[in-house]
């Protein structure tokens, strides 16, 4: 095909152009960081982390073994839990009378076999949810490593990762390829301490210089991760980690510098003061987008697999749909987990639980993916809306309550959630609103164009000053483009926070 001529000024203002471009990317290619937060807490988000929104947490370790937990409680945290051998400890009796007194938990190691662990199936599902990124535990706070890591064995005086001992296979890298050939962004949780590492017992100074620094450095560089989640930074300031000095290593020497998002957890002055996005953990997120956030929570009461959990324990489908739009609505990622079997399956609920998702996210995923704040997060029909705290970790939050909905039966409509793109505004109802669907204080040109995802061709729609009122299309269950929440799109709008009552 013929290219259309160009005037030499026209050349030299798109060359002019280019090189500004590359001037920028090698500007901030070359960008060094000090290793001090003032200088660290200056890294912006890179914006991949922004525009996905959506990731899965995997929690799988030797916890996954015997896969139980008190409900309501952490099953992961299974080994600190029956530490403390008392009469009364539900997590001790469990054990004795399951496992014996004198099984000692580093005995599940070799049992931790993940023969029917398939990367790929796991990649497949992970597609299909919809996801961006997907962030598995390299290692929890018990310490045992999910690839080749010399010096979890090292300190431990025994075998303690997955290719030495119990699957005798490198997870990690098995996960890496597979869901990178999905395109999805690939990166890990990784604890700082370990519960019962004898140097961390003996000498916290000596585990950090020769167990945590080398061990960090090597897991970052064999992986490359896209995302980094640190936990278990609350027994030690961040200047006994080290962390300014590691994080220093990681923007400007490690093969993800560039890429690599971090989160809030790197000692415990930290959260929500020093790092990269803030972190909530079974809480409601953030108010609104003020920092990069995100949520993480397990689809029942736990991280970690608890084999006593019920189908009642499980959030549905709709109500964890109703949690990302919620998040998202307010400018934040939701982070959901799955927490695998010990012979490496995920449960088939949970699979389940994110295809659903899924569905709803090819036709709806515009709204979602490179989504911003739109202003404020929603509004509500009646115009009251329930009051929610908001905090770090374990704050009380019902989506459902928040929208004026029940888990099960009827979804009557009394909240619309926003997103926004530069060229469009999205309103997102929590079910079918009927006949019309009328938003308030939204500055609307007019004319406007109005469009729902998934159903061709413009809506009728009236415009009367601030109020946008539209005509839904007829459709019947079996014609409608997806289930629980219906977007419509509405071309150049706006929403105006400062008209919220």
């Amino acid at each position: 095909m013929n290219q259309p001529s160009r005037s030499p000024f026209c050349w030299r203002v798109l060359a002019a152009s280019a090189a500004l471009v590359v001037v920028a990317t090698l500007s901030a290619a070359e960008t060094r960081y000090e290793p001090k937060w003032e200088s660290l807490d200056k890294r912006p988000s890179p914006q991949w982390f922004l525009d996905a929104k959506f990731g899965i947490f995997i929690h799988w370790g030797l916890y996954s073994v015997p896969g139980w937990g008190v409900k309501g409680e952490y099953a992961e945290w299974y080994w600190n839990k029956m530490h403390d051998q008392k009469v009364a400890n539900s997590w001790w009796q469990y054990h004795q009378r399951v496992w014996g007194k004198d099984f000692d938990y580093a005995q599940f190691a070799p049992l931790f076999r993940c023969e029917n662990f398939d990367a790929k199936q796991w990649a497949d599902v992970f597609a299909r949810s919809g996801a961006k990124y997907i962030v598995p535990t390299s290692k929890h706070h018990e310490g045992f490593a999910l690839w080749p890591s010399a010096e979890a064995s090292r300190t431990w005086g025994r075998p303690w990762n997955a290719v030495e001992t119990g699957p005798k296979r490198d997870l990690m890298a098995e996960l890496a390829k597979a869901t990178r050939g999905r395109g999805l962004k690939f990166g890990f949780y990784y604890s700082l301490y370990e519960w019962y590492n004898p140097l961390w017992l003996s000498d916290r100074k000596r585990y950090v210089d020769e167990h945590m620094t080398p061990q960090f450095k090597d897991v970052v560089t064999r992986y490359q991760p896209a995302i980094i989640f640190s936990d278990g930074e609350w027994d030690m300031p961040s200047k006994d980690w080290k962390s300014e000095e590691l994080l220093a290593w990681l923007f400007n020497e490690s093969p993800c510098k560039n890429e690599v998002v971090i989160n809030d957890r790197w000692g415990k002055e930290c959260r929500h003061k020093h790092g990269g996005y803030w972190t909530t953990e079974y809480a409601a997120g953030l108010q609104d987008d003020a920092h990069p956030w995100e949520e993480s929570r397990g689809m029942g009461f736990s991280y970690g697999w608890n084999r006593i959990e019920n189908y009642d324990d499980y959030k549905t489908a709709r109500e964890l749909l109703m949690v990302l739009l919620d998040l998202v609505s307010r400018g934040g990622n939701l982070l959901l987990d799955i927490g695998p079997t010990g012979d490496g399956r995920i449960p088939v609920i949970m699979q389940q639980r994110l295809i659903e998702i899924g569905d709803w996210l090819k036709v709806n995923g515009e709204a979602i993916y490179g989504t911003r704040y739109a202003g404020r997060s929603c509004q509500w029909t009646d115009g009251k809306r329930p009051e929610q705290k908001f905090g770090e970790y374990m704050i009380k939050y019902n989506v459902m309550d928040q929208i004026g909905q029940k888990p099960k039966g009827a979804a009557a409509v009394k909240q619309v959630f926003f997103t926004r793109k530069p060229d469009a505004l999205y309103a997102i109802t929590p079910g079918w609103p009927g006949k019309q669907l009328v938003l308030r204080d939204v500055g609307v040109p007019n004319p406007a164009q109005v469009t729902m995802l998934g159903v061709p061709g413009a809506l009728k729609h009236e415009v009367k000053g601030n109020t946008l009122t539209i005509d839904l299309p007829a459709l019947g269950p079996e014609d409608a483009p997806c289930r629980y929440a219906y977007t419509f799109k509405i071309t150049g709008a706006k929403v105006l926070p400062e008209n919220v009552k």
